[in-house]
């Protein structure tokens, strides 16, 4: 990465993908806080229209509540109903990754046959369209269908981790990786109280939302400008190598001839030298399957999304938590991750995060089930914001070593989809077991589970060759 000309343009992509990753991770978070209230909200609205209307048939809400109901009464222990919104929540947010496991994959598929930059600027229009819905939902259904098209068409995260990619070269991952994490340690340090403050602000009567739904809405439709005129194509066969070319670029022409016509050529030459770290393919030696990959993915978040989840109902039965405080222990947790991100992840290796971040889940885990005071629970929170720093980033980045530029939409796209079907499940069977046989079980089983994660990561991951050539060098 010596030619200046590469290295400023490798910053440029970068700068475009930090600043349209926050805008839209920023835009996601909005919602977050916003769940027990608009679950009030259309239930409330639901229960005023039944009174005014004749038909006898349920509607889509009160079927979901009544299988909740079901679900809460086959529990030894008796939940309370102020849990409701937070388990419908939980089945929302089910939804919304059941339809992110379904589209990654072929998301990355199509990354790779059209080029990243199509394949996001459709991914945009498709988040645009579920926002534009959650704007105009004045019923439950609209707000449904809302979650849907989103899940469906949420792939700004694997596309930028894709193209980050497509300009690192194995010494540069870790810490381009580690970029991307911080994007989403900062959204979620402050998009979910920016949400919750624009959600007082009531504009429209038939949608309380609307406010936060409508900044979002800004939010995305400025990102998918952005992206559209700044964003050049990195992926090599469809344009990467000699052809970053952005939406401002396309009307320019080259009249260069003639006498000129010898520059012209150099010009063309150093562009299709510097364009892309991975323009000239080289042969791919694989050391991490993508099987043992995408197991130890879905198997850690399985388990970590189970403890997020939960971390609201152990909160609240032990210290009493308010919906404020829990964003306050929240905020803490995605500050802790950014600051991580920004100034340690990004310096280590990937193999190196995730082993640390295994490690620090297993504690955060016995921690928590035996933890008595607020103390305990926030040197429990900064275990915690320690994974969220390290396992995900670091297993991106092991799993792009595993690809060539021409399959790594796909091969991203089906290892984010393994992680999606952990977060399907980790939050129900993980809050099952927490109200069958208690907490100091339940995070005992799951502490139990991350040491077997430990155990896979340790034992079955290795550095992939040839991104060891660094260390050797420091060590000489």
């Amino acid at each position: 990465m010596s030619d200046p000309e590469q290295v400023a343009r490798r910053k440029k992509i970068l700068r475009v993908l930090f600043i349209s990753l926050l805008l839209d991770l920023i835009s996601f978070t909005f919602i977050l806080p916003l769940f027990p209230k608009l679950v009030d909200f259309y239930r409330t609205l639901e229960t005023q229209q039944s009174l005014l209307s004749t038909s006898t048939s349920p509607t889509i809400l009160s079927r979901i509540l009544s299988a909740l109901n079901s679900y809460k009464s086959s529990f030894a222990r008796p939940i309370s109903s102020r849990y409701d919104t937070v388990l419908l929540g939980g089945a929302l947010g089910s939804l919304f990754s059941i339809c992110q496991a379904i589209a990654s994959p072929i998301i990355g598929k199509l990354s790779d046959t059209h080029g990243r930059r199509t394949a996001l600027l459709w991914s945009m229009v498709g988040n645009i369209l579920s926002v534009a819905l959650w704007v105009a939902a004045t019923d439950f259904r609209t707000f449904l269908a809302s979650r849907v098209v989103g899940g469906l068409s949420e792939g700004n995260v694997q596309l930028a981790t894709a193209i980050a990619t497509d300009i690192s070269d194995e010494s540069q991952r870790g810490a381009t990786m580690a970029m991307v994490g911080a994007c989403f340690s900062i959204a979620f340090t402050f998009g979910p109280a920016l949400g919750a403050a624009l959600a007082g602000l009531t504009t429209v009567e038939k949608n309380p939302f609307a406010t936060a739904a409508g900044f979002s809405l800004l939010l995305l439709l400025v990102e998918t400008a952005y992206l559209y005129l700044y964003l050049p194509e990195t992926l090599p066969s469809v344009g990467g190598v000699g052809k970053l070319r952005t939406g401002s670029e396309k009307g320019e022409k080259n009249d260069v001839n003639g006498a000129n016509g010898s520059t012209t050529t150099a010009t063309a030459n150093t562009s299709a030298k510097v364009s892309n770290v991975s323009a000239t393919e080289r042969p791919l030696v694989r050391t991490n399957s993508h099987l043992t990959l995408s197991t130890t993915h879905l198997l850690f978040i399985l388990f970590f999304s189970g403890m997020e989840f939960s971390l609201s109902f152990l909160s609240s039965d032990l210290f009493a938590f308010t919906p404020s405080q829990n964003g306050r222990l929240l905020g803490y947790i995605g500050l802790v991750a950014s600051i991580l991100q920004g100034g340690v992840t990004r310096r280590l290796h990937p193999l190196l995060s995730v082993r640390i971040g295994v490690v620090t889940a297993s504690i955060a885990f016995f921690l928590l089930a035996r933890v008595t005071t607020i103390r305990g629970l926030y040197i429990a929170a900064t275990f915690l914001a320690i994974t969220s720093a390290t396992v995900v980033t670091g297993l991106n980045g092991l799993a792009s070593f595993e690809a060539s530029s021409s399959q790594r939409g796909s091969v991203l796209g089906r290892h984010r989809a393994w992680g999606q079907v952990g977060r399907t499940i980790g939050p129900l069977v993980f809050c099952t077991l927490y109200w069958w046989a208690g907490r100091e079980v339940a995070y005992a089983v799951g502490a139990a589970g991350m040491v077997g994660v430990v155990g896979l990561v340790f034992g079955g991951l290795a550095v992939p060759k040839g991104t060891e050539i660094k260390k050797a060098v420091k060590t000489s």
